[in-house]
């Protein structure tokens, strides 16, 4: 499972474990070298091994160099498909929702590594996930905003629930689907126990606002 930490990996998971169809073998995410962070959610590495301890589920980290190219990325990316196909694992699932390209760039990938993608939540209604995360019990927190879309005064931190899809402006995807926000998810169906978490500082690089969370 391609592992964000945020909300529609962990529902991916999910629909995963559920299907009768997968053995969820691993998760895999991407951190960066230089600040031992997630690549697009900016979470901490300690959060995202609590996390896969938290899933009972091993994680692989593919450490990206900083500064990237679409170059270094594939070749880490590669080198780490090798190392779990080697362990007989034949695809990796992907909690995308939507944009064609992205689904195009990472199924050619795979194929590239003789493996395939899946996509679980593919082309379903956006808001249906939404409601879904908040219905199956995902709690999750907003630790990036892309303040082109949505104001990040009014819902970075807060938690990602009923409360908080009833107040998004109606023009903003409510699943965050194009990048509009992302999440930290700290317990669900799926977790042994809740991962623990201290809130820490706003970040702001351009138009997107972090929230740094502190393991506790």
């Amino acid at each position: 499972m391609s592992w964000s930490g945020g909300k529609d990996s962990a529902l991916a998971l999910l629909h995963l474990q559920t299907s009768g169809r997968y053995r969820v073998a691993g998760l895999q995410t991407t951190v960066t070298d230089q600040h031992d962070r997630s690549s697009i959610h900016g979470l901490r590495r300690s959060l995202l091994r609590a996390q896969a301890e938290a899933l009972g589920i091993a994680l692989q980290e593919v450490v990206l160099p900083t500064p990237g190219s679409y170059e270094s990325y594939e070749e880490a990316m590669l080198d780490a498909l090798a190392a779990v196909k080697a362990r007989g694992v034949v695809a990796v699932a992907f909690g995308d929702l939507c944009l064609e390209d992205v689904r195009q760039y990472r199924e050619e990938l795979l194929a590239r590594a003789g493996m395939r993608a899946v996509f679980p939540l593919w082309g379903r209604d956006t808001r249906g996930v939404a409601e879904e995360v908040v219905q199956r019990g995902l709690r999750a927190r907003i630790v990036v905003v892309d303040t082109e879309a949505v104001d990040g005064r009014i819902i970075l931190g807060r938690p990602y629930d009923a409360a908080l899809l009833k107040d998004l402006p109606a023009d903003v995807d409510s699943a965050g689907g194009n990048g509009e926000l992302h999440t930290f998810v700290a317990d669900g169906p799926a977790f042994r126990r809740p991962v623990a978490y201290d809130v820490g500082r706003v970040e702001k690089q351009g138009r997107f606002w972090y929230l740094d969370l502190v393991p506790r």
